[in-house]
């Protein structure tokens, strides 16, 4: 009997291992069938409204072809490929346009040429997709030095090629020889490059030398710098002061005694500047003849509607550098403008007459209450709510830049016995309670304690194209301030052959402290007048010259080929 003639028997039964055989057939033939459907030049042939695709480079030693991205768009390039068959039926082929071109190199690009221009890069971008293209960077103006940055530093790195271990492991001698030419003001002349860093002693005393400051008061166990926002790293710190009446009284005076005898080394010009540092304010003090100012300055940041009042009440006079004169006059921090010839007012001048007027708008304001007989039954603002409403673009202020306060000449000596005696220089509540304002200066004054900038040195080697190079780096970290920056950046000059690069990490309360001063009657300072106030000849020369940088702080600045580069 044959198989056709077996009961349940089935024509297209096939056995396992011929299903299994007919399947891997057909999925080699799948696989085929992919690879000439994406092929360079086929795709369009084969899939209508796909466009073909440009493969990059392949690799070396592999045949495979690179397959479509799947993350272009086939939407646009539909559209384009129908854009491009309608010029082409009424224009003809690209070729053509080519050909007449060439024939015709003194004429212009037709219109057809910039449609085809069009076409042809839309379809190189979908077929590979880039990322936006950049624009070029503005290059970076270099110069001999940089601009003077009065704002205070948390934090110092520094990075170069040459290493930094002539920073490490002072000898004691040496250590003694920097604070001795400290102390005494001496400034140590450096050549212009030094061959061999470690072996140099002058350049060792005057890193010493360079690291020095003063502070008052001095708690080892307590971070006094810096003071705005530090309640959390001063939580569960040990405070006998908190509630001791009495020996926050006796921490006060002496502090008042400390910032007395500073404010009369900066009057004698004998101390450069200065910082006050509460725990919601920043003051900085700068003699006659810093910053481009030929008279004592006092610059305040931030402040609040209500320590600016105060000052009014004390007979302040200020001004607030950062506001126009628009948002003065809507603030009412400044009198009505005055005459020609006559010099600008000052914030403190403000009279209590300007708010008669006030009162009598307010008045007339309501009188259409009276026409239609409901005055009794509206409730009109009191005299507090209108001076509030009146006073609410003030508000907005606190705790701003714009805040920043700035006081001229002698009104700097009644800002210090307002700073005695005002209360909210020392918390009343919080880790802080009790403590008073931290002093900074970089010369020793009445209750000072020297203390020096802490350093530590980092050597990594870091991946290039070319394969690993070293890298060496030196942190500086402390209350920085300006003199500071300046004379580590006058040692790795010379020591590190005139290259390297440095991040500058700003206590931002204080960047504000760049804000230009507006001196019309100054004249060109003479940087000798402050040669007894222990810095360097060349800090000096930078610190008289006016601030640049506004409202902004250096954050970066690389010397390259001794010639300085910076961004803010």
């Amino acid at each position: 009997m044959s198989a056709e003639m077996l009961p349940g028997y089935s024509p297209s039964f096939k056995k396992p291992s011929e299903i299994l055989r007919l399947s891997r057939r057909r999925s080699r033939s799948e696989a085929g069938a992919r690879t000439a459907l994406f092929s360079p030049g086929e795709a369009t042939k084969r899939v209508s409204g796909v466009r073909p695709f440009l493969p990059g480079p392949q690799r070396q030693g592999s045949g495979a072809v690179k397959r479509r991205n799947p993350f272009a768009s086939l939407d646009n390039t539909a559209a384009v490929k129908k854009r491009a068959e309608s010029v082409t039926a009424e224009c003809g082929p690209p070729e053509s346009w080519a050909a007449e071109q060439r024939e015709t190199p003194g004429q212009h690009h037709s219109v057809e040429d910039v449609i085809w221009g069009e076409i042809l890069h839309a379809d190189r971008a979908a077929a590979t997709p880039e990322s936006p293209e950049k624009p070029a960077a503005a290059p970076r103006q270099s110069s001999a030095t940089y601009p003077a940055d009065w704002s205070l530093k948390t934090r110092l790195l520094f990075t170069s090629s040459q290493p930094f271990s002539w920073t490490d492991h002072l000898k004691a001698q040496e250590e003694a020889q920097g604070l001795v030419l400290h102390c005494r003001a001496s400034a140590v002349a450096l050549p212009h490059s030094i061959a061999e860093p470690k072996s140099s002693v002058d350049l060792r005393c005057a890193f010493q030398q360079a690291l020095v400051y003063w502070l008052h008061p001095s708690f080892p166990w307590l971070q006094l710098f810096p003071r705005i926002g530090a309640e959390r790293k001063m939580m569960g710190k040990n405070s006998p002061w908190a509630q001791d009446e009495a020996l926050q009284q006796v921490l006060l005076s002496d502090w008042a005694l400390s910032f007395t005898s500073l404010y009369n080394l900066l009057r004698a010009k004998l101390c450069p500047y200065f910082y006050v540092c509460t725990f919601q304010f920043t003051v900085l003090f700068r003699a006659a003849g810093v910053a481009g100012s030929d008279v004592i300055t006092a610059v305040m940041s931030p402040t609040t509607r209500g320590i600016r009042e105060a000052m009014k009440n004390e007979g302040i006079e200020f001004s607030l550098p950062l506001l126009t004169n628009d948002a003065s006059k809507k603030t009412k921090v400044s009198e009505p403008t005055p005459k020609s010839g006559d010099k600008t007012p000052e914030v403190g001048d403000t009279s209590e007459g300007e708010e008669a007027p006030l009162d009598s708008d307010e008045d007339e304001s309501f009188s259409w209450l009276e026409e239609m007989g409901v005055e009794d039954q509206i409730k009109k603002p009191d005299a507090i709510s209108i001076k509030l409403r009146m006073e609410k673009n003030e508000v907005k202020l606190d705790h701003r830049p714009e805040s920043v306060v700035l006081v001229k000449g002698a009104n700097t000596f009644t800002l210090l016995n307002f700073l005695i005696n005002c209360k909210s220089v020392v918390a009343a509540a919080g880790p802080q309670a009790g403590l008073p304002p931290t002093l900074l200066s970089p010369v020793a004054f009445r209750g000072a304690t020297l203390h020096t900038l802490k350093t530590r040195t980092v050597n990594v080697r870091t991946q290039v194209r070319s394969g690993y190079k070293d890298q060496c780096s030196l942190e500086v970290t402390g209350p920085v301030m300006p003199h500071a920056v300046h004379s580590l950046t006058m040692l790795l000059k010379a020591a590190q052959a005139g290259s390297f690069s440095s991040s500058l990490y700003t206590h931002e309360p204080t960047t504000v402290f760049n804000t230009a001063i507006q001196c019309p009657n100054s004249k060109e300072t003479d940087s000798t007048e402050l040669a007894n106030s222990g810095l360097h000849p060349l800090t000096l020369q930078q610190f008289t010259q006016p601030s640049a940088l506004g409202k902004s702080s250096l954050r970066h600045v690389e010397l390259d080929d001794y010639k300085y580069s910076w961004k803010c």
